[in-house]
């Protein structure tokens, strides 16, 4: 099987075939499975797992925090800074 040609048709199935006009929809399930394998061992595969193991969210207590900050009674600075660290201090674990 050639590797390459400078045009930019793909080897697909035992012949030269333009990979944009080329139906690879039995090959979708082949491809998912690969991606699923490797994304753990892709920093964006982690990411992506940490984000999924969050909590829910708390709805009472957004709608809390949203009535605080509008009547001035949140110090919005300094939780956003400590926030911050604590999601960074997560993702660096």
């Amino acid at each position: 099987m050639p590797e390459s040609d400078s045009s930019r048709f793909a080897w697909i199935e035992g012949q030269w075939a333009d990979p944009v006009e080329t139906d690879l929809t039995p090959d979708k399930d082949l491809v998912m499975e690969q991606i699923l394998d490797n994304i753990n061992s892709t920093p964006i595969g982690q990411v992506l797992r940490k984000i999924a193991s969050l909590p829910e969210i708390r709805q009472e207590k957004v709608l809390s925090l949203r009535r605080e900050i509008t009547e001035g009674r949140y110090d919005l600075t300094e939780r956003l800074d400590l926030a911050l660290d604590r999601v960074l201090e997560d993702l660096t674990a």
